[in-house]
Parts: C-alpha cells; sequence; structure tokens
C-alpha cells in the first residue's frame, strides 16, 4: 500500500466516512508482492493471523527460497519460518543470502538464520515472542520425533508455550499415564503417533482439552505410509478430537495455537 493509500484511508476515518475496522481491512487485503516469477509474498498476513507467511521448503529451490526470505528479511519482517528444509537445501540457501542485501555480514547471516535438524525447520530474523497460555504436544516414539518437533516449534512460534512429552506410545501404557498431571491443564493437546494410532483415542479419553491428532508415516508394511494411523483416528471413539493430515505437524501446531489464543481471551 503507497503512502497516498494510506493517508486516504486515514483521512476517511478522521471524516467518519469510514470505520477503523472498516480501513484495517483495507489494510489487510492489498495485494500481495511479487518475487520474481515464482512468488507473490502475502506481506499483510501477519495482520490478519499473527504470524507471517510461512516457506513450505520442499519443492522450491535454494535460490526461490533464498529470494523470498531475501525479499521479506529486507522489509523488516520477523520470524520468517522455512518448512521441510533438508540439511543440504538449508546449506545452499545460505550460501545464496550470503553477502545479499538483507544480510550485508557474515556475522548478521549466522545470527539470522538458525536451523532445527530434527524439525527441519529454518528461522529467520528470529524474534522472541511473549508465550501464553499451554499447548502440550505428545509423541507415540521417538521415530515421531520430527513431526512433534514441528508441531511444537510451530505452536512457539505462533506464541504459545509447549510442553513436550514424548516416547509415551501406548505399548507401554503406564508412561503416558505417568505424565498425566502435565496433560490436565493444556489449552489443546497435539497426539502425534504412527503404527496403528491409537495414542489419540487413549489421550481424547482421558483429557478436557481438544485433542488434535497427527498420523506419522511411521511403520510396518501395513501402515501404509501412515495411512494405518490415519483412518484409526479418524474413526477414533473419544469425543473432541479432530485429525489434521499425514506428517502435518505444522498444521497441529498452527491449529493448536489459535485454539490456545481464543482460550487465553487473545
Amino acid at each position: 500500500m503507497e503512502q497516498n493509500d494510506i493517508y486516504r484511508l486515514l483521512q476517511q476515518v478522521y471524516d467518519g466516512t469510514r470505520t477503523p475496522e472498516e480501513a484495517m481491512t483495507d489494510i489487510c487485503m492489498q495485494p500481495d508482492m511479487l518475487v520474481g516469477n515464482y512468488a507473490d509474498i502475502d506481506l499483510h498476513r501477519s495482520i490478519r493471523q499473527g504470524m507471517p507467511e510461512v516457506i513450505y521448503g520442499e519443492g522450491k529451490s535454494a535460490e526461490q527460497i533464498a529470494g523470498i526470505i531475501q525479499a521479506m528479511a529486507k522489509r523488516g519482517v520477523k520470524n520468517i519460518m522455512v518448512t521441510r528444509l533438508s540439511q543440504e537445501k538449508k546449506e545452499r540457501t545460505v550460501n545464496v543470502l550470503r553477502g545479499s542485501d538483507a544480510f550485508l555480514t557474515e556475522a548478521e547471516l549466522q545470527a539470522a538464520f538458525i536451523y532445527d535438524e530434527t524439525s527441519r525447520i529454518g528461522i529467520v530474523n528470529p524474534e522472541e515472542t511473549e508465550k501464553a497460555g499451554k499447548i502440550a504436544v505428545v509423541a507415540a516414539g521417538t521415530s515421531d520425533l520430527p513431526v512433534a518437533e514441528e508441531a511444537a516449534i510451530t505452536a512457539e512460534l505462533y506464541g504459545s508455550r509447549v510442553e513436550r512429552v514424548y516416547d509415551v506410545g501406548v505399548a507401554g501404557l503406564h508412561r503416558l499415564l505417568h505424565r498425566l498431571p502435565v496433560l490436565e491443564d493444556a489449552k489443546a493437546i497435539i497426539a502425534v503417533a504412527g503404527m496403528e494410532g491409537a495414542l489419540v483415542s487413549v489421550i481424547g479419553g482421558l483429557v478436557a482439552c481438544p485433542v488434535i491428532g497427527v498420523p506419522t508415516s511411521v511403520g510396518y508394511g501395513a501402515n501404509f505410509g501412515g495411512a494405518a494411523a490415519l483412518l484409526s483416528m479418524l474413526n477414533s471413539c473419544a469425543s473432541g478430537v479432530s485429525v489434521v493430515n499425514i506428517d502435518n505437524g505444522f498444521g497441529a501446531g498452527v491449529l493448536a495455537a489459535r485454539i490456545n489464543r481464543q482460550s487465553c481471551g487473545e
């Protein structure tokens, strides 16, 4: 939005011909910003949703990821999140960014680009956000941690305090019951499980808050790449359970953070 457009809106609010809410809607729905011929950045997403646009790294080249990051960073965007970013592509992306206009020095670049290998998430221009409420991220097994950490880090970036409860699958139910007090005061619970996905139904029958099931592609042949866990969670006999797609820790993290935010009255 150009300065004269903003001035026009402010003048209309001052004159009483437009309400502040109408002006904000106009600002939020402004056109996006083109980057080359491959991206159209939604720079107002943080106004609408509380978090800037997230870059899905899988399927994009390092040059494309770097171009989007550079454009967003030059506009002062904080907590730019890149999901499904392999270690190799992260290194290539950093090499492209090295010496760019957005990061003038090597020290600035190293401080501005952090990477978590487990979740395969990169965060550019990290900025600490105030944490509110509580979300619990529960994983059935250690093999589910990449998806669980994707959910946990996402929820944290969206302003939620996250408690991690890992390796508590139903093959050893006592482990989950031992950690039940940690779950009882959560505003939402993300339950991550592969194999047959039974953990979601068990948790759904024990707590009062919403439970978000995340089936993972972890499992043997008849698991069908997570389809068995997905169908099991969709057919859960526990009420108050919703389910995201296979391995979609990011989607679960965003949903849980929104539930938490509303529960905290924001």
